[in-house]
Order: C-alpha cells, then sequence, then structure tokens
C-alpha cells in the first residue's frame, strides 16, 4: 500500500495576488528561472509587461496588479510553479479542480495542454495553457463588461443564516425584472455568492442590501461580470482564438464548476473545449459543488490550495462544512480540526506550505 497522501488540488482565481502577495514569484520560486523566462518572452511578444517586472515592483498597483490581463497572467504563474513544487513523494495527486479562473489553471496542470514537466517549460507544456489564461484576461480586461459584488449566505462562524439565500434569489429576480439592469448569479462560493451583474443592477443591489460582518457588500475592483450571459462576446472570441484542437485529455482527473468530472479515459475534448469557452464563461460557476463533488468521489486524505494567496480557504471551508465532512457543522469545528491536524494546506500560509513543498 502506498505511504503517499491523497490529494485534491484546487487552483485559485481572480483576486489572490495582493499587496502582501508581491513578489511571490521571486520569494517561493527563484529556482525555475526558466518557467519565468518563457512565460516573459510570451508576454514582452505581445507587448505586455514581464511578469518578472510586475512581480518585482517596489510597490504593489492595485491599478496595475489587478487588471485582468496581469492578473490572470500573475495567478497562473504563481499557482503552476506552486503546482510543479508539490513533492510528489509524499502527496499523491488524485484529482484537480478551481474557482473561475482556476479551471484554467486546473486544465493546465493536468495536463490537458500536453505533458507538464518539473521544469515547466515546453512547447506542448505550460505555454498553450498560459496563452488561454492569458488571452482570456486580456479579453476581459479590454471589455470590463460589468461587474462583481460579494454577499454572505452564512453568519461568522459559518452557519447558514435562515433564509439567506432565499432571499438573495428574490431579490435578484426582482432586479433583473427592473429596466436597465441585469444581474445573475456568478459565482457559488461556499458561504458566499457573488452576483455579476451590469453597473446599474449592481448598485441597486447594493442598495439593497443589509451591510453584513464589516464587509459585505463587497465590490471587486477591476472584475466584469464573469460567469454570466454578460459575457457571451468574450466567449466568442475566446472560441475564435483558441481552437478545440489545443486540448487533450486530462492525465489527472478534474472536477469542472457544475461538479462533472472529466477522467483521463473517457474526457471528449470537444465536449471539455465548449465547456471551457461556453458553458463556464456564462453560466454560473459553482465551487461549492465541484469542492464537494471531488472529496466525495475521490475521497482525498488532504486538500492542497495552491498560492498565491489564501482567501479562498474560508471557501473550502465552508462547502465541506455543508455537507458535514469529517464531522464539521462551523468554523470553530474546521479550526480546531485543522489544530490538530491540517487537513486543508494553503500554500499562501507559511505554515502549511512547508508541509506541502518538496
Amino acid at each position: 500500500m502506498s505511504s503517499k497522501l491523497k490529494t485534491l488540488v484546487i487552483c485559485p482565481g481572480r483576486g489572490t495576488y495582493n499587496a502582501a502577495e508581491l513578489g511571490y514569484l521571486q520569494r517561493y520560486h527563484a529556482d525555475k528561472p526558466a518557467l519565468l523566462a518563457a512565460l516573459d518572452r510570451q508576454r514582452q511578444a505581445l507587448g505586455q509587461p514581464r511578469l518578472s517586472e510586475l512581480d518585482g515592483a517596489e510597490r504593489y498597483s492595485m491599478a496595475q496588479h489587478s487588471r485582468g490581463d496581469n492578473a490572470s497572467a500573475l495567478i497562473w504563474a504563481c499557482a503552476y510553479a506552486d503546482f510543479l513544487s508539490i513533492d510528489r513523494d509524499r502527496y499523491e495527486i488524485c484529482a484537480l479542480t478551481g474557482n473561475s479562473m482556476g479551471w484554467y489553471i486546473a486544465l493546465g496542470c493536468s495536463g490537458a495542454f500536453g505533458a507538464v514537466n518539473s521544469i515547466g517549460v515546453d512547447a506542448e507544456g505550460p505555454e498553450p495553457a498560459f496563452e488561454l489564461i492569458n488571452g482570456m484576461g486580456t479579453l476581459m480586461h479590454q471589455s470590463l463588461s460589468g461587474g462583481q459584488l460579494i454577499y454572505p449566505e452564512v453568519d461568522s462562524n459559518w452557519r447558514p443564516i435562515p433564509g439567506g439565500r432565499e432571499q438573495l434569489d428574490t431579490l435578484t429576480e426582482q432586479i433583473n425584472a427592473e429596466p436597465d439592469c441585469e444581474l445573475y448569479l456568478s459565482i457559488r462560493l461556499g458561504g458566499l455568492r457573488v452576483f455579476g451583474g451590469n453597473e446599474a443592477a449592481l448598485k441597486r443591489l447594493q442598495d439593497e442590501l443589509t451591510p453584513e460582518q464589516d464587509r459585505y457588500p463587497m465590490r471587486l475592483y477591476n472584475h466584469a461580470a464573469f460567469h454570466t450571459p454578460l459575457m457571451q462576446d468574450n466567449a466568442a472570441q475566446g472560441r475564435q482564438q483558441f481552437p478545440p484542437d489545443r486540448l487533450q485529455p486530462p492525465t489527472i482527473p478534474l472536477i469542472d464548476g457544475r461538479g462533472s468530472c472529466w477522467s483521463p479515459l473517457s474526457s471528449d475534448t470537444d465536449a471539455l473545449w465548449r465547456y471551457t469557452l461556453d458553458h463556464q464563461v456564462v453560466q454560473p460557476y459553482d465551487f461549492t459543488a465541484a469542492v464537494q463533488v471531488a472529496v466525495r468521489e475521490y475521497a482525498p486524505e488532504r486538500i492542497v490550495l495552491l498560492g498565491p494567496g489564501a482567501t479562498l480557504g474560508g471557501a473550502v471551508a465552508q462547502s465541506l462544512i455543508q455537507i458535514g465532512w469529517n464531522g464539521w457543522r462551523s468554523k470553530q469545528d474546521f479550526i480546531e480540526s485543522q489544530q490538530r491536524e491540517p487537513y486543508l494546506l494553503s500554500l499562501g500560509i507559511e505554515s502549511q506550505r512547508v508541509l506541502v513543498i518538496k
């Protein structure tokens, strides 16, 4: 019997490279100069700032670092380099999933664009995946259609707010029926709901929502209305730029934003392409379902959350609390369990990172 720990790897989405993450590539991945050089060359060819320049800046700039064409590429590079650094003598990766943009990262890590090697530089390795994620991030930045707003469906102890989900459903329908307003569910994110909509609808939503937990409602800066019908044009442009023959069956099972599984032996690459550049761009992304299906189907002994950042950890834990995973029923249950023996390991947290990286 293998002594390796079966591990689910979760890839982060937008909003995870912030001021605290500035220099992430330099701090943790100076041993991968060939990878960064290859990505810098690809960016330079497109007339975009090099990742080494962005990551090595003296100060974090919200306007520069969070814009779609830069943020997507930075997060991809950090997450992919983290993936390459996982100690495979201790952790056996049984499945991959991700949140929103993290789906593209999961595709790249799974080998759906070609073999993943220890260096990460190969004409059939990370560069086609990087082309997709950099290209879609650029399309989103150029159009920046609508925006996103976050609001909780759980209280501060991560227990469901009675009637909270139903009230938000009703409010969404009411605002969406108003003139010039388009408002949709964008992402189910554990105990949080991410709304996507046009500016008129988001303003109405902010006016109607009661402040919660000293943070919400929270508008997301430089985010478009991802995973809503407002992204139809972006999806169409993406399909034109990235043909289906770039994909191949993954070598590691994938769980998408519906909770559907893509296995190495039975994946239809045309269907995978259509999902990636049509459905998940314009339909809600159910990260909660992805996490729940992943643990039920693959029964991982550990979950590893790739960096940068660790903001997705709460949503992962909340998703598991909803199904009573490991007996967790609240935030306190999760914290106490983590203190005894960490089950969720975030590579953006130094004390947990050292347990995973070779």
